[in-house]
């Protein structure tokens, strides 16, 4: 499946972007005041994070429903590490809490699948290609 995002500079804004997703409101990306932005919207870092935390639980959820589990909610953190980032290494820690959940064995499973959720498998074993290209204002 194919899907298009577009990213579009503000010109009043010094680094914050606005983000168009096909049937959604309008979403916001910028960058800390310490490097030159607004701070006034998560960051792509942040996405990047949140993406991660939100497909786990997602995915938690979609399987307690299925397996008719008592699960109530999710809650999730997203722990960065970014110091080595730079040389290639980034750290997330991700903690979940499976509300309404008490049984050792359905926790430990919702864990289990958690880390099989799409975006996990992206973010450990795929090969992400990324192709680059520019085109003149007339065709964009």
């Amino acid at each position: 499946m194919k899907k298009s995002i577009e990213v579009i500079s503000e010109r009043n804004s010094i680094y914050r972007q606005r983000v168009e997703l096909d049937g959604f409101e309008d979403l916001y990306v910028d960058v800390p005041e310490a490097f030159g932005g607004e701070g006034g919207a998560p960051d792509p870092h942040d996405y990047f994070d949140l993406s991660l935390g939100a497909c786990k639980a997602i995915t938690a959820q979609m399987y307690a429903r299925r397996k008719a589990w008592p699960l109530e909610g999710v809650s999730v953190r997203v722990n960065r590490d970014d110091r080595e980032e730079r040389q290639g290494t980034y750290r997330l820690e991700v903690v979940m809490t499976f509300h309404g959940i008490d049984a050792p064995e359905q926790l430990a499973r919702l864990e289990e699948i958690s880390n099989r959720c799409p975006i996990h498998r992206l973010m450990t074993s795929a090969t992400v290609e990324v192709a680059t290209r520019t085109t003149s204002v007339a065709e964009a």
